[in-house]
């Protein structure tokens, strides 16, 4: 790819809108100053692999550091003051911040590479998708602020709480004073007028004890409602929110943020209840020594104490979530999916981070506890299944843990429906969970926690993955229910909207460029084409088990392949946007029928799987307009033969005026339809340089 057609250059040319969105997950983790000086460099890395090859990741951020090196020479000697000193902050941060954990830099940036692929996708579509859509409400974001506020306020609450207490003890150990003082005094000094006077203020002391005590418990009760109110409701569903964020993006979705802030307001409202907790038992003290009748401590204190035992019991087990979903290394675009004896990660946090829990929370994975599946296969997690949580020092501080050499294996059978379920599930509709279970001893209490992952899907040969994945696409759309074990016993209907949505996301998350709207209008007519569908809705059936129209495959099969088409044999060309690829042969001759003769475009085959063909035009000698499509091209024939050497080479011979030339193939440019460009224009840009693409086959 040339510097000209950089995916950093094509986000510097979207609308203000769009770099705005930009601009959210560009932060110290990951600079956009580096983005901006490395970034052909930063583009030619496969960090993807990295974030699960802690060696690869190694190399990786210590190549980072070189090239930064090498950006503090050249501005060095341009004596750009400015920029060297913020090079030279961002590689101490760097250096500081993933020393310590490679993996995660390589997943910062992963990210933000995806991201930027999504963005530029999402500015190529006419209108917002239905699920990105959904997850950008304004009402939803500010709900986030809202949640942010409260519990800052209870935090603010229970120190005013704090300094209730305190001063409940000074005004109970001066009232103590006095009335031993009174104890001690002569019998004749008891009948003076000072005595007298000294009584009355002991009733007045006491009575203001009784009213401090009063207020401070009708204050302990109130921070409690509102916890509880605040918990039940908004936390609960920015929890929710999050999650289902992530199931989006597990599935090439928007790249889901917010953990962080949660586990900000987590670790608050957790800190302001154990505080509160201690200021119960401070009073309860208080009480023990001192007590009268009326006094309201024995009466409200032990409910409070129970009700807020209940919110940390409750605050615990919703902080207990998976943070990052399990995943095969070999596949990190395909999370969910695992392959018996392969091993995969999965992440675990605790979203209240309290340092007294640092090394002393040790999390149990197990596969399919206690629940029920549509699978007769049993399987065991082999490896090392029982991890600490730790808090991590390198990158978001977090309490977490991460699983990285877990490995599920199959347990044998006797039972003949071992290979799958008896009716007429797939193996790859069988899904499968994860769970995970911890025990939180702290400040004298034990909470039993225990979380799991998404559903999963278990392979046992790669060739079971497109289907695995398809399913894991159809689960993840339709649902937020994140253990409905026996979904496919009766799949529910997807919107066509939601469904071309998410078929570009596999396009921007797979292969570095999502679907315009012509090339998501040509796909729904393909998944419309044979029946009419109410409201828009397409079934399981129809996008992954029923065979198209007159084809040996289904339409998730023929779409799989395209992708895998692109990434192995024509990437460069696919991002750069040379492909039009999705257009109907009716469009190809509309779009082809006035042009110069020689004129091509590329699209993807509908009748061959992983195909991908071209269609040039010329006239005959009376002038008719002829089209010209050859055999498709598929993997075999790509691997043994580079496409942009088929391309470059390709001749027809023009007849007109009696006259026959050897004439080479001319490109319609997909984004500018009118416009037609030399082939060996592209060819220089896309492959760069040719002759080393004829040299390597």
């Amino acid at each position: 790819m040339s510097q000209s057609m950089s995916q950093w250059n094509q986000v510097q040319q979207l609308e203000i809108k769009f770099l705005e969105q930009v601009d959210q997950f560009y932060d110290d983790n990951f600079p956009m100053e580096i983005r901006h000086l490395l970034a052909q460099w930063i583009e030619n890395q496969d960090w993807e692999a990295a974030s699960n090859n802690e060696t690869m990741a190694t190399i990786l951020l210590q190549n980072l550091l070189i090239q930064l090196d090498e950006q503090l020479g050249r501005v060095s000697k341009e004596k750009n003051l400015l920029l060297i000193h913020n090079l030279k902050r961002i590689r101490k941060v760097l250096q500081g911040k993933f020393h310590g954990n490679p993996m995660h830099v390589a997943v910062v940036i992963s990210n933000c590479l995806r991201e930027e692929r999504r963005i530029l996708a999402a500015a190529n579509m006419p209108v917002q998708g239905p699920l990105e859509k959904s997850l950008q409400s304004s009402s939803v974001s500010e709900r986030q602020r809202n949640v942010e506020h409260k519990v800052a306020a209870i935090k603010n609450s229970v120190q005013m709480t704090e300094q209730d207490t305190k001063y409940l003890e000074d005004l109970q150990d001066e009232f103590d004073y006095r009335y031993k003082t009174i104890q001690t005094m002569d019998q004749g000094d008891k009948n003076s007028a000072l005595m007298n006077q000294e009584v009355l203020t002991l009733q007045e002391m006491l009575n203001s004890l009784d009213f401090k005590r009063k207020e401070a418990l009708s204050k302990m009760t109130q921070i409690v409602n509102e916890t509880d109110l605040l918990m039940n409701s908004m936390l609960v569903e920015e929890l929710q929110d999050w999650k289902r964020r992530q199931q989006i993006a597990c599935i090439g979705g928007p790249l889901h943020s917010g953990l962080d802030q949660l586990q900000n307001c987590f670790t608050l409202l957790a800190e302001s209840l154990f505080q509160l907790r201690r200021q119960l038992e401070k009073l309860e003290e208080q009480s023990t020594k001192m007590t009268y009748e009326g006094d309201p401590i024995p009466l409200q204190r032990a409910h409070l104490l129970e009700r807020v035992t209940f919110l940390i019991y409750n605050l615990f087990k919703n902080s207990f979530v998976v943070e990052r979903q399990p995943c095969m290394p070999t596949h990190p675009q395909r999370p969910m999916v695992l392959k018996t004896l392969i091993q995969f990660t999965v992440k675990l946090r605790l979203l209240i981070k309290l340092p007294e829990l640092n090394y002393q929370v040790k999390v149990k994975a197990s596969i399919d506890k206690n629940v029920s599946t549509l699978s007769n296969r049993r399987f065991v997690l082999c490896g090392t299944h029982v991890k600490a949580m730790s808090i991590e020092e390198s990158s978001n501080g977090s309490l977490s843990v991460e699983f990285r050499h877990l490995q599920p294996k199959e347990m044998k059978s006797s039972s003949t429906g071992n290979k799958g379920n008896e009716g007429c599930h797939m193996v790859t509709e069988e899904l499968h969970s994860i769970t995970f279970e911890t025990q939180i001893c702290l400040y004298g209490l034990t909470i039993d926690l225990e979380t799991s992952s998404l559903p999963v899907v278990m392979i046992s040969n790669v060739s079971q993955l497109p289907n695995a994945w398809a399913s894991i696409i159809w689960y993840n759309v339709s649902t937020n229910d994140s253990q409905n074990l026996v979904f496919f016993n009766n799949p529910p209907s997807a919107t066509l909207s939601q469904l071309l949505e998410v078929m570009s996301w596999q396009f921007s998350s797979y292969v570095g460029r999502g679907l315009n709207s012509d090339q998501l209008s040509m796909l729904a007519e393909k998944l419309t084409v044979q029946s009419s569908y109410s409201d828009g809705h397409l079934t399981w059936a129809k996008f992954c088990k029923e065979h198209l129209p007159g084809k040996s495959f289904t339409f998730w099969t023929w779409l799989e392949a395209i992708l895998d088409l692109i990434k192995k044999h024509i990437l460069p060309l696919w991002i750069d946007g040379y492909v039009m690829g999705f257009v109907s042969k009716e469009k190809e001759r509309l779009l082809l029928k006035d042009k110069m003769p020689g004129t091509f475009l590329l699209r993807f085959s509908e009748s061959h799987l992983g195909g991908i063909t071209f269609t040039w035009v010329d006239h005959s000698e009376n002038g008719e307009v002829r089209f010209h499509s050859v055999e498709p091209y598929n993997k075999g024939r790509l691997s043994a033969l580079p496409f942009a050497d088929i391309l470059r080479d390709y001749k027809f011979q023009d007849q007109q005026k009696g006259e026959t030339k050897v004439m080479f193939l001319l490109f319609l440019s997909p984004s500018q339809q009118s416009e037609v460009i030399q082939l060996s224009h592209i060819l220089h840009q896309t492959f760069f340089p040719c002759h080393q693409v004829s040299m390597q086959c």
